[in-house]
């Protein structure tokens, strides 16, 4: 039986949502929309087929006979809408980060505890080559991590030919964010990170702002260990001159018998066996989108919910959160 799915808000992320949602079609439905914005959330019901579009959360729920939610409205409305969902008993779904701060998203988890399904959608480390780099690490016998740096630069800031910022003509809501950069965008690669290499700590940040397009933070560094001291270093800069508008990841593992390596489009194995690939990006971020939910879908039919559980994600929470203790005043 498909499973009916109301999903909460119609912005930006929600076409990779819905494109997510279609592409599982045989296992799930979306049945309903509700945003605030009548232009956005009947935009999104035409281009999706969704057969029922409401303005308000609760009136969707009230009206719908829904098994579970997708929660993809702004984030400073994931928590009311987690306790509307949850006092509502159904299973849970909510965008990245669960609250406005760690403390919020804390309580939150503490209070819906195990009441209803409920997972945090938090879809890079879903990514095929990430995955492909966890399979490695287990499985190729290059021994231990002893060093990882990651950085995410790129020019998106800065005025392209046309004058025009490419960062915010993809995202422009990212100008308003008091908290932008961790909590927005480096928020996916800690949680990677902690997906590569278990529990990290935070040991000192580097946290602040170039430009004056924006709010919030547009660059940082976090120097973080593992459980067993290895150091993880990730490097974010939106204002990266000489560097591409558009967002890459590069990722460098030092391990005992080898080293794995991202450099945008090409991942890299050398150690005891040697291996190339070749990665189509734009096939990767959809399937990340398509596998966060089948993982979801698939906790749903197991009865417990296998991966991206809040009390787990509260460990990449907490780091975003210490890492705006270092920010330097703008």
């Amino acid at each position: 039986m498909s499973v009916r799915i109301g999903l909460i808000g119609a912005g930006w992320v929600t076409r990779h949502h819905l494109d997510a949602w279609r592409a599982l079609s045989g296992r799930a439905t979306v049945v309903a929309i509700a945003d605030p914005s009548a232009e956005a959330r009947e935009e999104r019901a035409a281009q999706y087929a969704i057969p029922k579009t409401y303005a308000d959360a609760a009136d969707m729920l009230a009206a719908e006979s829904l098994d579970a939610v997708d929660i993809a409205s702004p984030r400073e409305l994931h928590a009311a809408h987690v306790r509307l969902a949850a006092a509502a008993g159904l299973a849970i779904l909510c965008q990245k980060p669960l609250a406005r701060s760690f403390a919020e998203a804390e309580a939150l988890v503490d209070e819906i505890g195990d009441r209803v399904p409920f997972m945090v959608h938090e879809n890079w480390r879903f990514r095929p080559h990430y995955r492909l780099i966890s399979r490695w690490l287990d499985e190729a016998g290059v021994g231990r991590p002893l060093q990882a740096q990651m950085s995410v630069l790129t020019s998106g800031l800065v005025p392209d030919a046309r004058g025009e910022l490419q960062a915010l003509k993809r995202q422009p809501m990212l100008a308003g964010l008091k908290q932008m950069l961790v909590k927005e965008i480096l928020i996916h690669h800690i949680d990677t990170l902690r997906f590569l290499f278990g529990d990290l700590s935070l040991r000192s940040a580097a946290v602040g702002r170039l430009s004056d397009a924006v709010i919030g933070d547009d660059h940082a560094l976090l120097s973080m260990t593992t459980a067993d001291g290895a150091p993880v270093i990730l490097q974010g800069n939106l204002h990266a001159r000489g560097y591409p508008g558009e967002v890459f990841d590069w990722l460098e593992i030092f391990c005992e018998h080898g080293r794995i390596l991202l450099d945008r489009d090409r991942l890299t194995l050398q150690g005891k066996r040697s291996e190339t690939v070749s990665l189509d990006l734009a096939a990767n971020y959809a399937a990340s989108y398509r596998d966060t939910i089948a993982c979801f879908l698939d906790g749903l039919a197991a009865g417990r919910i296998l991966e991206n559980r809040p009390a787990d994600n509260l460990g990449t929470l907490r780091i975003v959160d210490e890492a705006y203790r270092w920010r330097r005043p703008a």
